[in-house]
């Protein structure tokens, strides 16, 4: 089982620098792929985001987001985020030498939760803390 992160899921739903590399990182694997149900409201901002900065526009924005349904539909399990869960990410984040922000610890947190063997992310900072917890990383 992979955990994706939302980084991920942004290049490989829209074009962004990497997103050749996650595009063939995805068509590739063969794992169960999941992640916690705070992407969704995380890939939502970031297709806002990039609207407000004039990156995409609301056509483009829409079809994102209907591929990104596609993939929680039908290539990507979605799990509930639990209160011990969010405990743990805090936890994670109060470290100053983590360098975690709060969305890259509860990511972390709950891949660690689901008993992933694995996280994909672009994230450097989420990279080498989930090394540090044992996890494959499965875009690098």
């Amino acid at each position: 089982m992979i955990y994706v992160d939302t980084s991920v899921l942004v290049a490989l739903l829209l074009k962004e620098p990497r997103s050749s590399e996650v595009a063939r990182w995805h068509a590739a694997c063969e794992d169960e792929l999941v992640s916690a149900s705070w992407c969704v409201t995380e890939f939502a901002s970031a297709l806002s985001i990039k609207q407000r900065t004039g990156q995409i526009d609301g056509t483009e924005a829409q079809a994102a987001w209907q591929r990104f349904e596609r993939l929680c539909a039908n290539d990507m399990q979605l799990m509930p985020v639990e209160p011990v869960t969010f405990h743990r990410a805090a936890i994670m984040a109060l470290d100053p030498d983590s360098g975690l922000r709060a969305g890259d610890a509860l990511h972390l947190a709950a891949a660690l939760d689901a008993k992933a063997k694995g996280m994909a992310t672009l994230d450097e900072i989420l990279a080498k803390n989930a090394k540090a917890m044992k996890l494959k990383l499965a875009v690098r």
